[in-house]
């Protein structure tokens, strides 16, 4: 499943309704107690956060980094850790994708510091929203 949050109604609809023609599941978290829910029930492959609500997507997508350092940690392939007892079976990390304008080089870099693996432009995210949405849905 991929979540997203977006700072406003049109981006939400336009990923939503994307991911439902291309038949990818999707599902908004807009906070973190929404992100956590989705965490516990579901197999989160992906996470797409819009910086122009830059407080919550940053926060978003470093809760995502800590449950992927978590996830790294609970499987150790190197054999020098044991897997915690009672741990998941190894699940793959989980891809971050943030978007915001251009010109808020600040917000696209503080996306990159907190985990984000792809950071792109409102317009390069627009333009690729298909592309970028079949690419997270075959993650899963």
């Amino acid at each position: 499943m991929i979540l997203y949050s977006a700072a406003d109604l049109i981006w939400a609809t336009r990923i939503k309704a994307t991911a439902d023609a291309l038949g990818v599941p999707c599902r908004p978290a807009r906070t973190i107690d929404m992100l956590e829910a989705r965490l516990a029930d579901s197999d989160v492959r992906a996470l797409i956060v819009d910086l122009d609500a830059p407080e919550t997507a940053i926060e978003l997508t470093a809760r995502v980094a800590r449950e992927n350092a978590q996830r790294a940690h609970n499987h150790d392939p190197s054999g020098n850790h044991p897997p915690q007892k009672d741990a998941p079976a190894q699940r793959p990390p989980i891809r971050v994708l943030a978007f915001g304008p251009h010109v808020h080089t600040d917000r696209l870099q503080a996306a990159r510091d907190a985990g984000a693996h792809d950071v792109l432009t409102r317009g390069a995210f627009a333009n690729n929203l298909e592309d970028i949405l079949l690419k997270l849905g075959a993650h899963q």
